[in-house]
């Protein structure tokens, strides 16, 4: 595996790749600063989207997991920047409890980059696994313009 950090207002933040795929984003800083094109390009989404000059990441990911857990991935993939949903919501379209996509939005192992911070409960804010939690949360929709529905 490789791996490199980048620092961001909401925290050092590591990507990490395996067979050209990135398959983590983790909130530490990297043992080391290893190089590849796929790296390059994560870093610098990662940079345009700190920026406000982009709104969806275009990188090869692996979710590695149940099926579940990267079906549910993949609806949170699908939500626009700016945009929230509910874990209900999701569940619904998905035929599965809530509770399960909630467990599945913690078990996200590529936040920010696979959005797991624009799912919300159902009376709103709930938490989330990324370091900081609920303020690193508020902090990510507030830089997407969400935070509307926060306030």
């Amino acid at each position: 595996m490789k791996e490199r950090s980048i620092d961001t207002p909401f925290g050092t933040l590591t990507l990490i790749e395996e067979e050209g795929a990135i398959v983590a984003l983790d909130w530490r800083q990297a043992r080391r600063q290893d190089t590849s094109a796929l790296l390059d390009e994560g870093v610098a989404q990662l940079a345009e989207y700190v920026e406000g000059r982009r709104e969806i990441f275009d990188l090869p990911l692996r979710v590695q997991g149940s099926q579940l857990q990267r079906d549910v991935c993949d609806a949170i993939a699908a939500i626009p920047f700016g945009d929230t949903r509910t874990y209900g919501e999701i569940a619904r379209e998905l035929g599965v409890p809530a509770q399960a996509v909630g467990q599945a939005c913690g078990g996200n192992p590529i936040p920010i980059i696979i959005p797991c911070h624009r799912v919300m409960g159902a009376r709103g804010l709930t938490g989330f696994s990324g370091a900081g939690g609920v303020e690193t949360k508020v902090a990510l929709l507030r830089h997407e313009g969400a935070a509307g529905l926060l306030i």
